[in-house]
């Protein structure tokens, strides 16, 4: 899979995880449906969701509903990292905007988000969607607006 948002992270940016390896979401929405983060640092996260027969089409590929949760998801959560001890950041989608590349069926959904610019109150972010870490299925980019 073609990495285009890894960067070198030191211990500080990154925010620890439970024992079993595992981030808190804090989010019942993307919890219910097995939404996992798997990296996390300032700018940048990684989310995993596998993939169940309840996620496809009537075309039997996944859903893009499915696919747009992760693109919202991954633009969000990329400009929400705060380090150990500090308060935890919150915002919501002001605007989304998804491309939609390939279709398919597979095993994992893995998506990307990035942050491009921050501001006092707004960040713009963008997000890639991959299946088994071969095929890019969507693109996105967002805008979010942090909750005070």
């Amino acid at each position: 899979m073609k990495d285009q948002f890894s960067e070198t992270a030191t211990a500080a940016d990154v925010v620890s995880c439970d024992d079993h390896g595992r981030f808190s979401l804090d989010n019942p929405a993307l919890e219910s449906v097995g939404v996992r983060i798997t990296q996390w640092r300032r700018d940048y996260v990684e989310l995993e969701l596998d993939v169940a027969p309840h996620m496809l089409n009537r075309s039997r590929v996944i859903h893009g509903g499915t696919i747009c949760t992760l693109l919202d998801a991954a633009t969000g959560y990329s400009g929400l990292y705060s380090p150990p001890g500090e308060a935890p950041l919150h915002a919501v989608t002001l605007s989304l905007t998804s491309n939609f590349l390939s279709n398919g069926t597979g095993k994992l959904l893995t998506a990307k988000g990035m942050v491009e610019r921050r501001g006092r109150s707004i960040f713009f972010s963008r997000a890639e969607v991959w299946l088994d870490e071969e095929t890019l299925v969507a693109t996105g980019v967002a805008t979010m607006k942090y909750l005070k």
